[in-house]
Parts: structure tokens; C-alpha cells; sequence
């Protein structure tokens, strides 16, 4: 009996800590998600020098830093582990061999939660189609592997009272 307890006590534990283990985020549009992986933030170090396209960095700014994005994109990152998101510019680089995924000013990290970890997983994502499509014409067939250029088409929706079953022969000048 005591055997049978402490195993469902266990059983219960486990699926408790599977459901926190899953990440609450629901909202993120995944046909705009271009990355997935890990941020970081800086900040007082290179507070008021410049960045790589010129400006001058604010550490409590709403700005990035991003290997392959062109300057001036703004994106959208959203913190994977607790759904918060923000929106930002690119206006710097990270080196191309760096492990992170985008960079993000103090500010900008504080405001999806992530100053007490240092590091979030995230997913960026461009705010509107329009921009996915700039982006592609941007790269042209050269995109860089690890962001996920592609188009989505919005569905052809149809419907059921108005559908018309065409029978054989079918005539298209008929209509």
C-alpha cells in the first residue's frame, strides 16, 4: 500500500513539473518567426560609444544587436520563458561566431525579464509580412542558414452556402 502511494505521489510530481517545464507562449505567429535561439543583453560597458551603424548606443534603449540583419530592422523578440516581448532595431552587430542569437540593450532585456538570468531563450520575429518579404529581397538567394526567410499566403477562404458543384462536362465560358 505504502508502495502504491508513493508512486502516484511520484506520478503526480512528475506531470506537475512537465506542465511548468512547458513554455507558457502561445501567441507567437510562427509564419513570422525568422529565429529561435539564445539572448543575451549589454549595457554600461558600451553605454554612449557607437554602434556598428553609427548611432550612439543607449543601454536602456530599444535596440539589438544581430549577426546577419540589416541595420534598422525591427523585430520582435519574444522571451520563450515567460511571454513577455518587445520590439526593437537593429543597430548593431554580434560577431559571426558568436553562440547568441541577438544581443538586446539593458533596457530592452528588463523589460522582457531576463536581467536576473543574463540569458533567455527567444524567438524573433519580423511584426508584418511585408517586412518577411523586404527581407527576401534583401538576402535574395543568399539568406544566411540559421534565419528562416519564407512567404505565407493568406488562405483562400470559402464559403459553404455559395460552393457550386460543377458536373461533367464542364463548361468554364459558362459562367
Amino acid at each position: 500500500m505504502k508502495k502504491i502511494v508513493f508512486l502516484s505521489l511520484l506520478l503526480s510530481v512528475l506531470v506537475v513539473e512537465e506542465l511548468l517545464a512547458q513554455s507558457p507562449v502561445l501567441g507567437v505567429d510562427s509564419t513570422l518567426v525568422i529565429e529561435e535561439g539564445i539572448a543575451s543583453y549589454y549595457g554600461r560597458f558600451f553605454h554612449n560609444r557607437r554602434t556598428a551603424n553609427g548611432e550612439v548606443f543607449d543601454m536602456e534603449g530599444m535596440t539589438a544587436a544581430h549577426k546577419n540583419l540589416p541595420f534598422g530592422t525591427m523585430v520582435r523578440v519574444t522571451n520563450l520563458k515567460n511571454g513577455k516581448e518587445i520590439i526593437v532595431k537593429v543597430n548593431d552587430r554580434l560577431p559571426q561566431n558568436s553562440k547568441r542569437s541577438i544581443d538586446l540593450a539593458k533596457g530592452a532585456a528588463r523589460k522582457i525579464g531576463m536581467i536576473q538570468m543574463g540569458l533567455a531563450p527567444v524567438a524573433i520575429s519580423v511584426l508584418k509580412p511585408a517586412a518577411m518579404a523586404r527581407l527576401m529581397d534583401y538576402y535574395e538567394d543568399d539568406a544566411p542558414g540559421d534565419l528562416r526567410l519564407r512567404m505565407y499566403y493568406k488562405p483562400i477562404a470559402v464559403d459553404k452556402d455559395t460552393t457550386v458543384i460543377f458536373a461533367w462536362p464542364f463548361d468554364p465560358l459558362a459562367f
